[in-house]
This record gives C-alpha cells, structure tokens and sequence, in this order.
C-alpha cells in the first residue's frame, strides 16, 4: 500500500492515494497567492484546511507500506512533485 506523506510548514500529513486531485488544488491555490485546500484524513473525518502561500515550505514523498518483505526494507520514494520550488 502506497502512503503519502505531505509536509507542511514542518507539519506531517498522511494521505492515501489518489492524490493528483489534491496535488492540482495545491499548486491552485500557491499560484493564485496563497488559498486554503482541505487535506482529507488518512482514514475517515472532515479533514484540515490548511493555508498555502507561496514560499511556504512543502514536500510530497510516497511511503511504500505493508507490502512484502520486511518493514526495514519498505523504501521512502520521492517524488517529482516538490512544491518548495515555487
């Protein structure tokens, strides 16, 4: 199972897939000056409405969980998408 994990402003938030949606709203919202987009709960509830500006630091990394194998050897995948550029 794949994990999301987006940090924000030092703060960690888990995300489950999909998650291009909420990567397209993010990048809205840093564009338009800053604007507020509900990041959804990893498992059920109403979610945070988090504030994004530009220059505000942020990082998306995928997290390969339960899968085969032993859990040392689940690997932390970056991805393409990091924000902190904008």
């Amino acid at each position: 199972m794949i994990v999301n994990r987006l940090t924000v402003d030092g703060k960690d938030y888990f995300l489950p897939e999909p998650v291009s949606e909420l990567r397209t709203k993010i990048l809205e919202a840093v564009k338009a000056g800053g604007g507020y987009v509900n990041i959804p709960p990893l498992r059920g509830g109403p979610g945070v409405d988090i504030l994004f500006s530009p220059g505000m630091p942020v990082t998306w990394t995928q997290i390969d969980v339960g899968g085969e194998g032993d859990a040392d050897d689940a690997p932390v995948v970056p991805t393409d998408a990091d924000l902190d550029s904008l």
